[in-house]
Order: C-alpha cells, then sequence, then structure tokens
C-alpha cells in the first residue's frame, strides 16, 4: 500500500515491520538528511560527498546467486557466479528484515531499461540516506501517474550496518550480495559501497534479458550521432568507457549498463552515470566535471575544510566514484534509446604497449576478443602488482555475467552479421612501450581515431593498401588515419626495438591463448580462429 499524498509505504509484506518509512524522498531532502545525520558533507561543487567505509569496491568473492529450480541448469557456476542454499538464503533474508525493523529506512520505485517493451520495475529499501539518493540517481525515476499504480518485480534490500555470520549465515564473511531469482530480491549487507545495488539488478537483467527476452545485455556505454547512428563502447574500469562515449558531438544514451534487443534497438538499463574521478580534470573530461553539482554524490575522494576536491589524491582508494542523474549531463539522448548500430568499439588498456591503438576486427576475432575481455593491470593498482599484469574479464563484464560468456558472445557474433556493424580494437593504454618505459596514448589521438571509424574515415573492407595485418595478433591496423601521425599508428616502429617489441607481443599472445583454454570446448571454429595465429618459432 502507498500513499503518494504523504509519502508513506507498508513494508509489512518485505517482513519489514515498524519501521519508520521515508518513501519517494526528494535527492534534495535526501541530500539534508545525510548532512543531518553526519553521514556526508557538501562539497565545493555542491555536491555530497561521503565515505563507504570498510568496502570502497565491489567484493566478488561474496556476491552470490541462489542455486534453485530457475538457475540450476542456467548459470555458469564457478569463482565468478558462486551458489547460495536456498534454504540458508530465507533465513539470511529474515535476519536483515528484522534488523531493518523498527528502523528509520528509505524507500525508493523506480525501474530499470528505458525500453517500455523490457521495462523492470524495481523498489529499493534502504538503510542510508545516501545510498537511497544513489537508487535516485542510477535507476530511471518513475512519474508521479507512473507511481500510482507502481508494483515492484524485483526488490534490492540494502543494510549496510548489518554484519552476516558467516559460519551461520553460509557467508565467507561479514559482506554480502546475493541473488535469488525465485524471490526477485538482491539482498545486500555488510558493505556500504553503492556500486553493488547497480550491479546487483545489471547481474538480473544479464540473466532475464538474454533467457526470456531475446535481448543481449552488454556492460558498455553508447552514444549516437546526428544522423542516427549508435555506437557502443565495450571496456573494464579505467579504458575509458565513460570518457569516450561522453562527447560533444554525440548524444550520450548512458554509460554503463545496456540492451540490443532483436529489433536492433540499444536501450540503456539506468538513469544515470557512475563515473571514475581519479585525476578527473576540467580540462580533459569537461562533461563529467560540470556533471559534479547538487544532485551527485562523491565516493571516497579527498577533499579540504572548504571542500575543494583533490582528485588526484587516491589515499582512501583507486576506485573514486560520482554517480549523477544522466541530465547533468547536457547532451543526452532522450529517451535513453538508440537505433541502428553501426560502430562498436572494445576497449583495452595494454600496459604490455603491443597492441594497436586501433584495429578492425572480423566477426570472429570480434567474438574471441569479446569473450576474452582483455585489459591490464598497471603497478600500484593493487596490493602485490609491480610490473603489468594481463587481466581477463569475459564479456568485459564477466562479474556480472551469469551465463556462459559463448552465450553472450555468440549473441553478439550473430547481431554483427545481421547488421553489417563494424567492430573496432582500440587500446587507450601504452604506447612506444610498456607501462614505466612508453607513455599512455593521449586522450586526443584516442577520440581523433574513433572519430575517423564513426565517420568514414577508416576503410570499412580490409584490404593490403589500407590495413597492415599484424604478424602476432592476426589484427588489421590502418596505415593511415585523419588527424593522426602515422607514427602513431605502428608500435613496433614506436619501440624501436624489434627484438624487445616482439619478445612482449608474444608473450601477451600467450597470455590470450591461456586464459582462452576455459572456453575451447564451447566455442565455435570461427571463435577459435578469432585468437593470436599460432606461429612456429
Amino acid at each position: 500500500m502507498t500513499n503518494l499524498e504523504t509519502k508513506t509505504i507498508s513494508l509489512e509484506s518485505l517482513g519489514i515491520k515498524s519501521s519508520t518509512v521515508r518513501y519517494q524522498l526528494t535527492s534534495e531532502e535526501l541530500h539534508g538528511l545525510t548532512i543531518e545525520k553526519g553521514q556526508g558533507k557538501e562539497s565545493a561543487f555542491g555536491a555530497i560527498a561521503v565515505n563507504t567505509g570498510e568496502f570502497t569496491g565491489r567484493s566478488p568473492m561474496d556476491r552470490f546467486i541462489v542455486k534453485d529450480e530457475i538457475t540450476k541448469d542456467q548459470i555458469w557456476w564457478g569463482d565468478i557466479n558462486i551458489p547460495f542454499d536456498s534454504e540458508k538464503f530465507d533465513k539470511l533474508y529474515d535476519k536483515v528484515t528484522a534488523y531493518l525493523s523498527d528502523r528509520e529506512v528509505f524507500v525508493r520505485d523506480s525501474y530499470a531499461c528505458a525500453d517500455e517493451d523490457y521495462k523492470l520495475n524495481i523498489r529499493v529499501v534502504n538503510e542510508y540516506p545516501w545510498s537511497n539518493m544513489f537508487a535516485y540517481n542510477m535507476f530511471l525515476r518513475p512519474t508521479a501517474e507512473e507511481l500510482k499504480d507502481f508494483s515492484p518485480e524485483w526488490t534490492v534490500i540494502n543494510a549496510p550496518g548489518f554484519m552476516a555470520d558467516a559460519e551461520v549465515d553460509g557467508t565467507r564473511q561479514h559482506n554480502f550480495a546475493i541473488l535469488n531469482f525465485s524471490r526477485k530480491v538482491a539482498l545486500i549487507g555488510g558493505t556500504g559501497y553503492t556500486g553493488e545495488i547497480k550491479k546487483g539488478i545489471f547481474s538480473a537483467l544479464n540473466f532475464i534479458l538474454p533467457v526470456y527476452k531475446n535481448t543481449l545485455p552488454m556492460h558498455c556505454s553508447a552514444n549516437v550521432g546526428k544522423d542516427g547512428d549508435t555506437a557502443i563502447f565495450f571496456g573494464l574500469s579505467g579504458t575509458g568507457k565513460t570518457t569516450l562515449s561522453t562527447d560533444p558531438n554525440r548524444s550520450l544514451i548512458g554509460d554503463d549498463e545496456h540492451g540490443w534487443t532483436s529489433e536492433n534497438t540499444v536501450f540503456n538499463f539506468e538513469g544515470g552515470c557512475y563515473a571514475k574521478v581519479i585525476d578527473l580534470s576540467q580540462e580533459k573530461e569537461p562533461e563529467i566535471y560540470g556533471a559534479i553539482k547538487k544532485g551527485a554524490i562523491l565516493e571516497n575522494i579527498v577533499m579540504d575544510d572548504k571542500g575543494n576536491v583533490d582528485f588526484a589524491d587516491t589515499s582512501i582508494t583507486q576506485n573514486t566514484r560520482v554517480s549523477y542523474p544522466i541530465h547533468h549531463i547536457e547532451n543526452i539522448r532522450v529517451p535513453s534509446i538508440g537505433k541502428n548500430p553501426k560502430n562498436i568499439f572494445f576497449l583495452t588498456a595494454d600496459a604490455f604497449g603491443v597492441l594497436p591503438p586501433i584495429s578492425k576486427l572480423t566477426p570472429g576475432q570480434a567474438a574471441y576478443h569479446f569473450i576474452s575481455g582483455y585489459t591490464a593491470k598497471v603497478a600500484g593498482t593493487e596490493a602485490g602488482v609491480t610490473e603489468p599484469l594481463p587481466s581477463f574479464s569475459a564479456c568485459f563484464g564477466a562479474p556480472f555475467m551469469p551465463l556462459h560468456p559463448t552465450r553472450y558472445a555468440e549473441m553478439l557474433s550473430e547481431k554483427m552479421k545481421e547488421t553489417g556493424v563494424n567492430v573496432w580494437l582500440v587500446n587507450t593504454g601504452w604506447f612506444a612501450g610498456p607501462y614505466g618505459v612508453g607513455n599512455r596514448m593521449k586522450l586526443k589521438y584516442t577520440r581523433a581515431m574513433i572519430n575517423a571509424a564513426l565517420t568514414g574515415g577508416l576503410p570499412e573492407e580490409i584490404t593490403y593498401e589500407d590495413y597492415h595485418i599484424h604478424s602476432v595478433f592476426g589484427l588489421a591496423q590502418p596505415r593511415k588515419c585523419p588527424g593522426i601521425p602515422s607514427e602513431l599508428l605502428s608500435q613496433r616502429q614506436a619501440w624501436n626495438n624489434d627484438e624487445g617489441y616482439y619478445e612482449t607481443a608474444h608473450k601477451l599472445a600467450d597470455s590470450f591463448r591461456a586464459n582462452f583454454k576455459k572456453f575451447e570446448e564451447y566455442a565455435n571454429e570461427e571463435i577459435l580462429a578469432g585468437g593470436p595465429p599460432i606461429i612456429k618459432k
């Protein structure tokens, strides 16, 4: 039962009793309550700054899926999708709802999926006001009219202050994020990191859309040009997914989570953006910088007594973030739907400095690199990382993909063939040498290469005149690109050390092959042929 006039709601049906329910508060009200409760401070931008506590990022080993009749034969079980006992879930759920009973809780009704045909109604129950403000920012916001007959299909219950007893509750430690597809609940406890809220629903949609809706879910950003052509950007954290899709000359559809339908449209799951702000500057990323204002939430940043933020200070975490509603970006697509995808970009920050700055992929190569989901960790990003390490995350989002990666890859391959979309591999990482020797590719050059691909400045057909085939990876790298000096297109030449270059390139190619072994028995011949060719040395 809801009463929109007095903004009250009953949570008895969820097992949450005698709570003081703050229903559908505005962003301004939640901002004020966060400060009033001493849980956050206002920055000089006007945005609120909070500290998420012990966890400043997701905890992949504490993410579970309840194994039941719906999931047992569908989920790709393992270290990513960890099974959780159904009875244990029910008992833990009861403990969490008992914990939230007799407390003040913040409730928000919202939805995911901008396309009306794929809409998923969500009720979010939060212990903290700023977590509820995050839900306001990140999910789509119903109108007052839509709220009158609102019926939630999925529920997110978020209790950062509740600590599980691992031995009793079946968790690994005190924090957890558990999906239950039978009960349609995302249960989160023991962590204040807000990303668990949005990724819980993203993971659910990554199962629902392909299994029931014949739609490919994607961990990607997307934008649309003035001619209506849609571009899709896949990439792991730190590769430039949000930055490169936020383009003043193209309308932003969304920065992180999308679906690609059988009708060949692309829709945003979300109503906001969740951007990394490490080393953020107005000069390099003016749109994201400008989005940090009243209504945005800064997470785990360092600021002085006057509220001035030091975006270079990573003393709390490398994973400093801002969430904001998408309308904080000026040039957006309304509604967040694009048609006619023409170009897909796989972004990788190759810290070994061997992959070409841009290369064109065949359908087989696209599927192979999609399943691989390569980027690299550089020294200092994680404890114990002292030199570049290859990092592979299937479908550029393995932690959120419940099905086997080849199911998503085959869907992508089919869509590529149906639509004739061009797929490009873009190295936003190091050039002319590995991390510590070479330099990070300048953002202005990466933007210029992507713009060339979008506007026809790079030929669609792979011919010897236009493309050089990389001898180690088999990738077609353009011989020239508008606005780019030719010496910036060849890593090998830029290294000026053939022996060192090829030694590093072969080492990385071997890492690709070793990683792909776990997918070989599921992949078809075309996908297998898309990897680095085996060269007899």
